[in-house]
């Protein structure tokens, strides 16, 4: 590219058609930002993406995009880095998309650590289809599919990407303006498979359901904003940490000064430590909801692998294949 693109100059000319104060239009609004930060070049950039509210953003970046199957896009982002490493990959999808009937593409996306970019927008419902409750949904959450309440035990996203050992996970907020462009441009850096999750707001279906979490008037007090590196600090005063309770072998929140309690005594963040990790996305109210990088460590990527091997040993005739071992031979 002969000059610097502007955020601007990735979104596409086609109608953003999503419901109005959606919590996309501040994740599409991100990534253009991250895009631009970067310097990404449109014509190697690929944005795929399953079914869902979420899976609409390939229409709306100017760059190459895939609106593929339910629950499919990690299986077809996946085939477009092999044949086409050189090339930036984006994956788009949401809980329902990516949780549901797309587990286990996104489990094997994950595992073996495919250079892939996966953004998972969050809502805890079903939006595209009309509110039914998702693989995210809360216990008691009440729906069409489920109007006594749902009595599923929810999946917490980042935690099944620890199962499936993903090399960077993290987790930020749809209207981060400030944060998430720097997630997205930490994500695209790391070698290897990236998942973010993102919390996201569906007003239509399941309104302020993070609300516990974001809300501007409490959100200091609710997140902590991980760092590696740095010591487990959050509150508005900044007067509040993370220690781990060696009896439970738990975190526990502590207030700076009470008790002989002083910062040395606070867990620091190292985002290559699965365990502490893994205590990390567990948080739950009363305690903070962990945001930013929260795990990243150094793998060898899958198509990094792939691409060492020779180009005679990929190609197989389909009729060798076929006629290998014994066969039946109706002629």
């Amino acid at each position: 590219m002969s000059e610097a693109l502007t955020f601007k100059d990735y979104a596409s000319d086609q109608e953003v058609r999503w419901c109005p104060g959606c919590g996309d239009y501040s994740i599409l609004k991100a990534v253009h930002r991250a895009l631009a930060d970067v310097g990404a070049d449109p014509a190697q950039t690929v944005f795929v993406s399953g079914i869902g509210c979420s899976s609409r953003l390939p229409y709306y970046v100017e760059t190459y995009g895939f609106h593929t199957i339910h629950g499919r896009a990690p299986a077809i982002a996946t085939g477009v880095k092999l044949a086409n490493p050189e090339l930036d990959v984006w994956v788009i999808t949401g809980d329902g998309d990516g949780l549901s009937i797309g587990g286990n593409h996104l489990l094997h996306a994950l595992r073996r650590n495919v250079d892939l970019n996966i953004l998972m927008f969050n809502n805890e419902i079903y939006g595209l289809t009309k509110g039914q409750y998702s693989p995210t949904s809360r216990l008691g959450t009440t729906s069409p599919s489920s109007p006594a309440g749902s009595f599923d035990a929810p999946v917490n996203p980042a935690l099944f990407a620890i199962g499936a050992h993903a090399t960077f996970i993290a987790r930020a907020v749809d209207i981060d303006q400030k944060g998430l462009p720097g997630i997205l441009t930490q994500a695209r850096e790391h070698r290897g498979a990236a998942f973010v999750e993102i919390l996201q707001n569906c007003i239509v279906y399941n309104k302020d359901v993070f609300d516990d979490v974001v809300a501007k008037k409490t959100a200091a007090e609710t997140q902590i904003h991980v760092e590696h590196g740095q010591p487990l600090i959050y509150g508005k005063d900044r007067d509040k940490g993370l220690r781990l309770n060696p009896a439970t072998l738990a975190l526990e929140a502590v207030t700076l000064g009470e008790n002989g309690v002083t910062e040395t005594d606070l867990m620091v963040h190292d985002e290559t430590n699965p365990v502490l990790a893994q205590m990390l996305v567990s948080l739950a109210p009363p305690l903070p909801t962990a945001m930013g990088v929260i795990h990243r460590r150094h793998a060898p990527a899958y198509d990094a692998s792939f691409a060492t091997l020779k180009p005679h040993e990929r190609r197989h005739r389909v009729k060798e294949l076929l006629h290998r071992g014994n066969v039946l031979d109706r002629r």
